[in-house]
């Protein structure tokens, strides 16, 4: 309450003759809250809450002036307080990309996606090195670790035997140099349907302050290998192709091969369904966050799909398939 208190003064500072109504807006995984600002006349600001002691603001000022820059539609800063943790910011508004997108009407997910990939586009034209953290060798298997950590060891209560740990290493070394080995731009890390705004221009782009430069097909695999949202295969390709071959007229460095650039798109796929298991069963054990849980079955079956299809991913397949039997046996 203190908090909201600090936060409520802070804005009626910057608005003394304004009546503002102030209402939770949404939270994230982090220590960071949202709340909108309505004022008398109707419209409407967003407060980013991200006390200083939790959370450093440099780099969502830093990226998101960068993606501003790059012609995207990311929320605009009006003021700020950094000793404070506090950022106004515009309202991109309340429908996500998963809201428009639940009923699977295919015709609308293509016009949306298609929005996105265009302002992901943006993004990566505008990619430089050095401007943004590299997702180098160190933050990729630090990310791939919290599988063993976090999924097999604390959530699944399984611990590896030596074997089955070389071979998880063996497929854990060929994932990285593929990742390493391909074109690297600006990476979002989170572009998929709880952080897109249908907006206007579209889409609205929030929750990029973990923004690296990296793979290329990242955040392409973000946006379709969703944790949240499934479709078929032969629709994301669909998808997938024309933003391939935009990002080839773009001068792109994507592959001239679309079967090459595919297979890239599910090797980093593979690396992030890896993490982002490690990190749902973290967000449960660790910060007593359970909705995550049912989101784990699809992120599951996206991995086992690429285990199935990659003969460089069978050592994964096979320990996931153990792993799969321990669970039934501890279950029996």
């Amino acid at each position: 309450m203190q908090r909201l208190k600090q936060l409520t003064d802070w804005l009626q500072g910057l608005y003394p003759n304004e009546s503002i109504a102030i209402a939770p807006a949404s939270a994230d995984a982090s220590f960071r809250r949202y709340f909108r600002a309505t004022f008398a006349d109707g419209r409407t600001l967003v407060v980013m809450d991200a006390p200083p002691q939790h959370e450093n603001c440099q780099p969502f000022l830093h990226i998101a002036r960068l993606f501003e820059e790059a012609g995207t539609h990311v929320p605009h800063i009006h003021a700020l307080d950094l000793e404070q943790g506090f950022l106004l910011l515009s309202d991109l508004g309340n429908t996500t990309y998963a809201q428009a997108l639940a009923g699977g009407d295919i015709a609308n997910a293509k016009r949306l996606y298609g929005a996105a990939t265009d302002a992901l586009l943006k993004i990566q034209r505008t990619s430089r090195e050095d401007e943004l953290p590299p997702y180098d060798e160190a933050l990729l298997r630090r990310e791939l670790n919290l599988f063993p950590e976090w999924y097999i060891a604390k959530h699944l209560g399984v611990t590896l035997t030596a074997k089955q740990q070389a071979k998880l290493e063996e497929v854990f070394t060929r994932i990285v140099a593929n990742n390493l080995a391909q074109p690297q731009v600006f990476v979002h890390r989170d572009y998929h349907s709880r952080n897109l705004m249908v907006t206007e221009p579209n889409p609205g782009i929030l929750d990029f302050q973990d923004a690296v430069y990296g793979p290329i097909t990242y955040d392409l695999v973000s946006l379709f290998k969703d944790a949240y949202i499934e479709w078929e295969e032969a629709d994301i390709i669909d998808w997938l192709i024309p933003y391939w071959e935009k990002a080839r007229r773009a001068g792109l460095p994507v592959h001239d091969d679309f079967g090459e650039f595919y297979r890239d798109y599910e090797m980093m796929g593979v690396q992030r369904h890896i993490k982002v298991l490690g990190i749902f069963a973290r967000l449960y054990h660790r910060d007593g966050k359970a909705g995550y849980l049912k989101d784990m079955p699809l992120v599951m079956k996206y991995l086992r799909a690429a285990c199935e299809r990659y003969i460089d991913l069978k050592p994964l397949l096979v320990l996931l398939m153990e792993l799969e039997r321990a669970q039934a046996e501890q279950a029996s």
